[in-house]
């Protein structure tokens, strides 16, 4: 849908140019909307390729998992010391009893979740999150999706990345990583700056 976006936003700017050209003045003054926001929106296609891959990149190392009554929030976490737009929080793999909170780092297309994640968020909103798809590890980095309305399928995709190793002193073998789940990490584009 990116690249049929990006196509759209770029191919239509050019084809009402062309029209504006070879038409009368006053076909340009209504265009002019366009010709000004088109730019904007080539751009923010462009963005998004880059996290696209990413996704790409979390999916091909990491299954999906149907998850339920995931904590949540849009307020700071305690362990996270570094700014963020929410979280959720996931049981490590090798201690399933320890949650590890992911965090939404970017605020970029994160409207739809926050409006489900605040805390007067209507009732019919939060159903819309109560099941989760997720995809990734909690050490490291993950993918979450909502369901769609039947259920089987992922939709609104959004990274979360994991954020309490820079600061907190932990380290990824503290949470049970062996080096084959750091590789695995790796492979789902994280660099960690420590083991």
């Amino acid at each position: 849908m990116s690249v049929i976006g990006l196509i759209g936003w770029a191919g239509g700017w050019v084809l009402l140019l062309w029209i504006s050209t070879y038409g009368p003045n006053w076909v340009a003054w209504v265009f002019m909307p366009y010709f000004v926001y088109a730019p904007y929106r080539v751009l923010v296609q462009l963005k998004y390729f880059p996290l696209a891959y990413l996704m790409w990149r979390i999916l091909r190392a990491y299954p999906w998992q149907v998850m339920h009554d995931v904590p949540r929030g849009l307020s700071s976490h305690p362990d996270v010391e570094s700014r963020h737009y929410g979280w959720f929080e996931f049981p490590n793999p090798a201690d399933p009893d320890q949650q590890l909170p992911l965090v939404f780092s970017h605020h970029l297309r994160t409207e739809w979740w926050s409006r489900r994640m605040a805390p007067r968020a209507k009732p019919s909103l939060k159903a819309d999150i109560e099941t989760l798809w997720f995809a990734g590890d909690p050490r490291f980095i993950g993918l979450v999706a909502a369901p769609t309305r039947r259920g089987t399928a992922p939709r609104r995709l959004h990274v979360l990345e994991q954020r309490m190793h820079v600061r907190s002193g932990w380290r990824f073998a503290d949470w049970g990583a062996t080096p084959d789940d750091i590789e695995r990490g790796r492979r789902a584009g994280v660099h960690p700056l420590q083991p």
